[in-house]
């Protein structure tokens, strides 16, 4: 199944990030071995390839401050969903 993740979209891990895969902002962070399953983050970027997508997801603190941010394939995300789409 092919995902049609989009720019700003907020997604929840689905599988632990090792920090060698991170972009870490700050050295208060260094110590950071994996991001965890379903911490949430936000896309930044989407990079198409052709054959799949990878998408730059940016994670930051309840005040809005990025701490880091990971190159991600679809099967390592899922978008969250706030409203119940309903087919008419």
């Amino acid at each position: 199944m092919i995902e049609n993740f989009k720019l700003l979209d907020s997604v929840a891990i689905l599988k632990p990030i090792s920090n060698t895969r991170l972009a870490l902002v700050g050295s208060e962070y260094a110590s950071i071995s994996s991001l965890p399953v379903g911490l949430v983050g936000t896309i930044i970027e989407v990079y198409d390839t052709g054959k799949e997508c990878q998408y730059l997801v940016e994670f930051a603190d309840s005040k809005g401050i990025e701490y880091a941010m990971a190159m991600l394939k679809a099967d390592e995300i899922l978008v969250l969903q706030y409203e119940l789409a309903l087919a008419y």
